[in-house]
């Protein structure tokens, strides 16, 4: 819903009746980008005689007025409105280049309908010399031909090859001159296709604007700056990684950092100063509460029924939503700062951002970790092993997650993913593809007498599980096998488990039942480890 004429009183100063009134510019100069939203920095440029005195800017994007605060040294500000309907014409200029790109889309337009046209009469010249040579093949084919005297007959044969003949070139001339014209078309074609390209160009802002005036007083003349602050959704970054691995001698690690800014904010954009920050005001920014918990007993015969939605309380929810409530609060790359809790990125150069067109890419230097790198194998899932990198992030920054995450070993692309958030001190493992020289089989062994591994009474079950290790590179290869046995929370259900060989851990990061072998596997080498587990219930119960 539009808003029609919305005051914001800053300050409450009334002032007598206004001397004059002051048409001034104004443009984003500062811009602090969030990963969803932004704080935007405008100024106007003011030279105002001493007195009292309206100050005009029409050429405002269309913003929430509850968050624009505005500051003008040397001046006292009064009543602040803001208008977003009934905003009076933008710039001349800008609205002459624009009609100037539409006069010119109208002229290409009309050149391609011209040439179309030229097309259309040769075609139908063409037509029409078709239409004369099947006029006098039919002649020649006439039943009343046979009456006809010699003379008459070579008469009517010179007519027919001398008007046929006449007939065939108009046509060769015609589909000619109409293959030429064919170019003219496509050539008008792609003159409209740029012009309008052109007029794009110039309409990235959105035609709808804001208005907003500043009742002001100045005690002498001021030559300053009025300058506005105001936040908006319309404006993100998206940090965008190239991951590099390297495994030769010793293995290290580089996060190459980027980020990509859009904004729709309905104005472009210009040589602005860019602050790229981590900060996410659009999600959750005050912790949530803990809330008294009332139980009752009752006897069955009390239990108190539900209470239907339509006669229900409002009041009975007031706790939740209260809980729910929060308060408002060598290339060349930017340059980080951490003060703990977020990263801002300061941009050296300024920088253009073209409204709902560009997507602008900057470059947020890179970081380096010494990983610990050996083969994920996982037989339950997978057919091969992993080349995985584990490592902290102690690189003093907030690494944001992204879906564009580009891995590369050695020099080699291998894939793109997402990359979870890594925070200061944060440790991770990931993955840099297959290893396929390192094969891993898992099945559940045949016993002599044709039954599966898996063993079942009314009341036990048994299971043995062979895994097979091959390793058919020249290398050898620090391995980290995971695989899992179930896990009980009732005394009744009984479970003992044995490996052939010793597990490194068990309940791996907190997941009950997942264990893990550490070990070290040569050359051209082979492993295997059997793992059994049986579980054991009391009789007349069911296992799920």
């Amino acid at each position: 819903m539009r808003l029609t004429t919305c005051a914001i009183c800053l300050i409450a100063v009334s002032f007598p009746a206004i001397a004059d009134t002051l048409n001034v510019d104004s443009r984003v100069t500062a811009v602090t980008v969030f990963p969803t939203g932004a704080s935007l920095t405008r100024v106007a440029m003011l030279n105002v005689p001493q007195g009292r005195h309206q100050i005009i800017l029409d050429d405002m994007p269309l913003v929430d007025p509850s968050g624009l605060r505005l500051s003008a040294p040397g001046l006292t500000l009064g009543s602040v409105r803001y208008r977003d309907d009934y905003v009076p014409p933008s710039d001349a200029e800008d609205e002459a280049r624009v009609a100037a790109a539409k006069e010119l889309v109208e002229v290409k337009e009309r050149a391609v309908q011209t040439a179309q046209d030229s097309v259309a009469a040769l075609q139908n010249e063409a037509d029409s010399a078709r239409a004369r040579i099947a006029f006098l093949d039919g002649i020649g084919q006439s039943d009343g031909l046979a009456q006809a005297t010699p003379d008459q007959l070579r008469e009517l044969a010179d007519l027919i090859g001398t008007e046929g003949l006449r007939a065939r070139q108009a046509v060769l001339a015609a589909e000619t001159r109409a293959r030429d014209a064919g170019k003219i078309v496509k050539d008008a074609i792609e003159e409209l296709s740029k012009a309008q390209q052109a007029l794009k160009a110039l309409q990235t802002g959105e035609k709808d604007r804001g208005y907003l005036v500043v009742d002001v007083q100045a005690e002498q003349p001021v030559d300053g700056v009025l300058t506005l602050t105001y936040t908006t959704d319309a404006a993100s970054w998206q940090p965008t990684y190239d991951v590099r691995l390297t495994t030769e001698d010793s293995p290290a690690l580089a996060l190459d950092r980027g980020a990509y800014i859009r904004q729709t904010t309905g104005e472009n954009w210009s040589d602005i100063t860019l602050t790229l920050s981590t900060v996410r005001p659009s999600v959750q920014t005050a912790p949530g509460d803990v809330w008294p918990w009332l139980r009752r007993v009752f006897d069955p015969e009390q239990i108190p029924r539900p209470v239907p939605l339509a006669t229900r309380s409002f009041k009975s929810g007031a706790a939740a939503d209260a809980s729910l409530a929060a308060p408002m609060a060598e290339k060349v790359q930017a340059q980080a700062s951490f003060d703990g809790i977020s990263v801002t990125y300061d941009y050296p150069d300024a920088i253009s951002v073209a409204n709902a067109a560009d997507a602008v890419k900057i470059a947020l230097g890179t970081v380096s970790f010494e990983p610990e790198v050996f083969a994920r194998a996982v037989p339950l899932a997978d057919s091969t092993a992993f080349l995985s990198a584990e490592f902290t992030n102690n690189s003093g920054e907030l690494i944001l997650g992204t879906g564009d995450a580009r891995f590369y070993l050695n020099g080699t692309f291998v894939g793109q993913r997402h990359l979870d958030l890594l925070a200061e001190g944060d440790h991770t493992e990931i993955s840099f593809g297959p290893i396929e020289g390192l094969r891993l089989v898992r099945f559940v062994r045949d016993r002599l007498e044709g039954d599966r591994g898996v063993i079942s009474r009314s009341n036990q079950q048994n299971e043995i599980v062979d895994i097979t290790l091959r390793n058919l590179t020249d290398r050898a290869w620090d391995v980290r096998l995971r695989d899992r046995i179930p896990y009980s929370e009732q005394e009744d259900l009984k479970i003992s488990w044995e490996a052939s060989e010793e597990v490194s851990d068990t309940n791996v990061d907190g997941r009950r039942g997942v264990l893990e072998w550490t070990f070290d596997m040569s050359a051209r080498s082979e492993k295997e480890i059997t793992l059994s587990h049986s579980l054991r219930w009391p009789e007349g119960q069911v296992l799920q």
